[in-house]
C-alpha cells in the first residue's frame, strides 16, 4: 500500500509537463476546427500515438502506478487542452477498463492491445452499455446474449446507445443480459472482435458538446462471438448465476458497474481539466481587460468569482486524488469515487459558466475557448452516472440503507 501523498514524484511532474506541451501546441490550436467538423479527429489521435500518449503501454503504465495519481494527472492535462479531442484520445480506455476489470489475464493480454493498435496502425475500442431505454438503470438492459452450446458461441442481439467510438471501433465490449430475470446480476461482458458480422453503427448523435468525440448507436443483429470472448469465462459466469438463483442475491458487482466504479476518478479528472482551462482564460482576461479605468479583476465582483472558481477546482482535485489513491489502496469506503466525479462535474459546469460571465460578450463567442468549454463540461454531469446517481451512491454508502 502506497502512502497518500499530495506531492507528485519527478516522473509524474515530467509526465504532466510533457502532456501539457502536447495539449498546448497540438490540441488547443485544433480544438475549434474539430468541434465544427464533428468528425473523429484521426490526425490528432495519430499524433498522440506517435509520441506515445495514445497506446496500451501508456495506459498500462499509468494504471499500474501504486499512488493512483498518474492517470488523473495525465487526464487533467489532456482535457485542459480540449475535451472533445481528449475524449477521442481517451475513449478507448473505457473498453480497455471493461476488459481489465472483468476479463482473465489471458483475455487482457489478447484484447487490450487491440483497443489501441500501434503508432503506425491506430485502433479504437468501444464500451457498450447504455441503451435507448436503459441509461442510469443499468439493470434493465434488453440486449440479450444466448449461448449456442453446439458451436460454443454466444449470440448477441440488441441496440446500444450513446456509445463512444460506437461502430467505428475495432474492438467492442458489450454488456448483455444472459438471464434477464436476475436483472443486473444476470449480465455479462463480451468482446466483439474486429470485423464480426452483424455489428453495425446506427445513428450518429449530433451533440451539444465534445463534438470531436464520435458517439453513436451500435446495432447487434445475431452477432456471433466465440465462447472465449465471454469476459471472465463461462465457468465463472455459471457459478455466479447459480449463486444468484439460489440465494436470490449476490454481492458481486455488475460488469458495467465494476467498470464505472473504477473510472469515476478519471471522469472527474476530465471535468477538472475543462474547469481549470476555463478558469485560467478568465483569470488572464480579467487582468488584461480594462473597464472604468482599471483592470476588471480590481472589482470584487470579478475577483471573488475567480476566488470561488479556483477554490472549487482545488477541492475537486483533492477529491479526485483521494479517490484515485483509494482505488489502488484498499477501495472506496463511503462513495469517494462518486464524490469525486459528482463534485468535479458540477464544478466544471459552474466554472465554465462563470468564465463566460467574466468575459462578457466575448465569452459568448467562439473567439475565446470558454463557450466551447461550457458546452463540453455539461456531459460530465450526465454520462458514466448522472450527478443524481452519484448522489444516490454516496447516500447509500453513508447510510447503509437501500435509498431509492
Amino acid at each position: 500500500m502506497a502512502d497518500f501523498n499530495l506531492a507528485l514524484n519527478d516522473d509524474q511532474i515530467q509526465l504532466k509537463d510533457w502532456i501539457h506541451e502536447f495539449a498546448k501546441d497540438v490540441m488547443r490550436p485544433a480544438a475549434e476546427e474539430w468541434d465544427d467538423r464533428e468528425e473523429f479527429p484521426w490526425p490528432i489521435v495519430q499524433e498522440a500515438a506517435k509520441i506515445g500518449l495514445y497506446g496500451v503501454d501508456f495506459m498500462m503504465n499509468a494504471m499500474s502506478d501504486n499512488s493512483g495519481l498518474t492517470l488523473p494527472v495525465a487526464i487533467e492535462e489532456i482535457f485542459w487542452g480540449d475535451a472533445g479531442l481528449g475524449m477521442a484520445i481517451m475513449g478507448s480506455g473505457l473498453a480497455a477498463a471493461g476488459i481489465s476489470g472483468n476479463g482473465t489475464p489471458e483475455q487482457v493480454i489478447e484484447w487490450v492491445p487491440q483497443c489501441y493498435g500501434t503508432a503506425d496502425d491506430v485502433k479504437l475500442g468501444a464500451f457498450c452499455v447504455s441503451e435507448p431505454d436503459a441509461g442510469s438503470d443499468v439493470s434493465s438492459l434488453r440486449t440479450r446474449a444466448v449461448y449456442d452450446e453446439a458451436n460454443d458461441e454466444w449470440v448477441l442481439n440488441g441496440t446500444k446507445a450513446w456509445i463512444t467510438n460506437g461502430g467505428i471501433a475495432d474492438v467492442h465490449v458489450v454488456v448483455a443480459a444472459v438471464d434477464p430475470e436476475l436483472k443486473g446480476r444476470g449480465q455479462a461482458s463480451f468482446v466483439v472482435p474486429p470485423g464480426t458480422k452483424g455489428l453495425s453503427q446506427g445513428q450518429k448523435y449530433k451533440k451539444h458538446g465534445i463534438k470531436a468525440s464520435h458517439t453513436a448507436e451500435v446495432v447487434l443483429d445475431d452477432v456471433r462471438v466465440p465462447g472465449r470472448c465471454l469476459l471472465g469465462g463461462k465457468e465463472k459466469l455459471d457459478a455466479k448465476l447459480a449463486r444468484a438463483r439460489e440465494a436470490g442475491r449476490t454481492g458481486e458487482a455488475q460488469p458495467a458497474m465494476k467498470t464505472f466504479e473504477a473510472t469515476r476518478p478519471a471522469v472527474g479528472a476530465q471535468a477538472l481539466g475543462i474547469a481549470r482551462g476555463a478558469y485560467e482564460i478568465a483569470l488572464d482576461y480579467a487582468k488584461e481587460r480594462v473597464a472604468f479605468g482599471k483592470p476588471i479583476i480590481m472589482n470584487q465582483a470579478i475577483a471573488f468569482k475567480l476566488a470561488n472558481m479556483v477554490t472549487q477546482i482545488d477541492a475537486a482535485r483533492l477529491l479526485i486524488w483521494r479517490a484515485a489513491w483509494l482505488a489502488r489502496n484498499g477501495g472506496f469506503k463511503n462513495g469517494e469515487g462518486s464524490m469525486s466525479k459528482y463534485y468535479a462535474s458540477e464544478t466544471a459546469v459552474r466554472v465554465t459558466e462563470e468564465a463566460i460571465q467574466i468575459l462578457g460578450g466575448y465569452g459568448y463567442t467562439r473567439e475565446y475557448h470558454v463557450e466551447r468549454m461550457h458546452r463540453d463540461a455539461k456531459i460530465h454531469t450526465i454520462f458514466e452516472g448522472t450527478s443524481e446517481i452519484q448522489q444516490l451512491v454516496i447516500a447509500r454508502a453513508i447510510s447503509g440503507l437501500r435509498i431509492e
